[in-house]
């Protein structure tokens, strides 16, 4: 904890309640880097949770009545995604609402989300398929399907447990390209989207996330170290999990690499992606509380990251746009689209790392 922690921290919970005054009953997606003014979506699609979880971690950090009734009414308005037909639904009702504490209502949409999500796991392919509710064909193996899903699952009820186990495992085998059931170079060692085909029973990589994703490498890593954190047998095998993650943090380079990393690594000279670090972050926090020899380096490479994020890319008021904005993410490099924006799952991420380092939250429970 430092004082600029803790400056950064206040200015973040402070942008939270001006994005609530402008978004309304809406869900804020990305603000442009000149003004700060969000572009936002009626239902909030994948990135809802992340602003309900904000509005959860402002509650906690004010412990005004006022902003845990908007954190609840917020995560209200996610209920008609429990029972859409995307993976995305761990990222939605996970984040949306393991800030949330005690809340009753809170934990009610959660687990109506996760028996759904248990309902619609294809036991054959060993995952809760991606879905067809944003498009694009429905059966993909993602990495962003995983981050959030796996605590989902596990607390799903009997069969949550092995459900979520499978679901990482076989994303794991076939993300880190250890799965012979492809139809690629087996030498590739990421492969952040794969599609299956029906009529030759195969997985076969897709082009777009290219393997490059950072932010891909940081959502495999942060379901990694969440299974980690679990009751032992409740995300399979420990000894695969600690290898999973092995790989990532040096292979691919999430330790040892840049704090703030490019958008595509294949492209160094492109737009970076604070929220990819952000997300990074947090899981080096998880990590830090496994048992293990590295657990103070993860928890130093951590804080590095966050400090990082707040000494360069945070604003601080001023020029015409309000403080506490992270800058410098990137939604989506190949088609040009945020690519220096503040986004609000980077928001979220900086905000939950912040409020770890000062006691707000149990890092291992959200």
């Amino acid at each position: 904890m430092s004082a600029a922690t803790g400056r950064a921290l206040a200015a973040v919970m402070e942008r939270v309640a001006v994005t609530a005054a402008e978004a309304g009953h809406r869900f804020p997606l990305y603000a442009d880097p000149a003004d700060g003014r969000w572009t936002t979506t009626g239902r909030g699609s994948w990135t809802g949770g992340f602003w309900a979880g904000l509005l959860w971690l402002r509650a906690r950090y004010t412990g005004a009545e006022s902003d845990r009734l908007a954190a609840a009414a917020c995560t209200a308005r996610l209920a008609p995604w429990a029972g859409a037909d995307t993976a995305t639904r761990g990222l939605i009702f996970w984040y949306g609402t393991a800030a949330a504490g005690d809340d009753a209502e809170a934990a009610a949409i959660r687990a109506r989300a996760a028996g759904a999500c248990l309902a619609a796991c294809d036991p054959d392919l060993g995952i809760l398929p991606w879905g067809d509710a944003l498009g694009g064909p429905r059966l993909l193996a993602r990495v962003d399907a995983v981050s959030g899903t796996v605590p989902l699952l596990a607390g799903a009820g009997p069969g949550g447990p092995a459900a979520a186990a499978s679901h990482l495992h076989r994303h794991l085998d076939l993300c880190l390209g250890r799965s012979g059931g492809t139809d690629d170079d087996a030498s590739a060692w990421f492969r952040p989207a794969l599609r299956f085909e029906t009529d030759t029973a195969r997985w076969r990589p897709c082009a777009d996330p290219p393997p490059g994703w950072s932010r891909g490498r940081a959502w495999l890593l942060l379901a990694v170290a969440d299974a980690m954190l679990r009751p032992a047998g409740a995300a399979g095998d420990p000894a695969r999990l600690a290898d999973a993650a092995a790989l990532l943090l040096t292979r691919g380079a999430l330790l040892t690499g840049p704090p703030v990393p490019p958008a595509d690594t294949a492209l160094p000279d492109g737009p970076r992606d604070t929220s990819a670090a952000a997300i990074t972050a947090v899981a080096l926090l998880k990590l830090a509380r496994t048992p293990g020899p590295r657990a103070e380096q993860y928890a130093l490479r951590g804080a590095e990251i966050l400090d990082r994020l707040i000494g360069s890319h945070l604003t601080g008021g001023g020029g015409g746009r309000p403080a506490g904005m992270l800058l410098d993410g990137c939604y989506d490099a190949a088609a040009r689209s945020a690519v220096r924006h503040e986004l609000v799952w980077g928001d979220f991420f900086l905000a939950l790392g912040l409020a770890a380092l000062h006691g707000l939250v149990d890092i291992t429970r959200v």
